[in-house]
């Protein structure tokens, strides 16, 4: 059975998209610890990280270390924080938070936000990726 990630990749369920290439996928979290809580995801469904090709876990890598650089510029925050947990759906996705205090890695402090500030947030990011390309 195909995982969450796997409908929003194949578009059968909708997302806030920031970034996507031909083997990974970068998309604002709807249950978001801060505003701009992304997850970067490869395409192919693997359920840990470490279970990953080294080449494919090294590209994972570089895609979310592009997507983080554009929401340093896009959500005012003094860090982007890292988080591979993913307990929740066994497939391997990369949280990429920007952080002004700790609580907002802590995964249990959630903010809420309208589908219209997420499809305007998504927008801002993609433009500031569009500009390092």
């Amino acid at each position: 059975m195909a995982t969450i990630f796997t409908k929003i990749i194949n578009g059968e369920i909708p997302s806030y998209k920031v970034a996507e290439d031909e083997n990974f996928i970068a998309f604002l979290d709807i249950n978001p610890n801060a505003k701009g809580h992304t997850l970067c995801v490869p395409k192919q469904e693997v359920d840990k990280l470490f279970d990953l090709d080294e080449n494919t876990y090294l590209e994972l890598m570089k895609f979310s270390r592009k997507v983080a650089e554009a929401l340093k510029k896009t959500v005012p925050c003094k860090r982007i924080g890292m988080a591979v947990i993913g307990l929740e759906v066994p497939h391997v996705h990369v949280h990429l938070i920007p952080l002004n205090t700790m609580s907002e890695m802590t995964f249990t402090n959630k903010i809420s936000m309208s589908s219209e500030a997420l499809t305007t947030l998504s927008e801002e990011i993609r433009k500031q990726l569009s500009q390092t390309v």
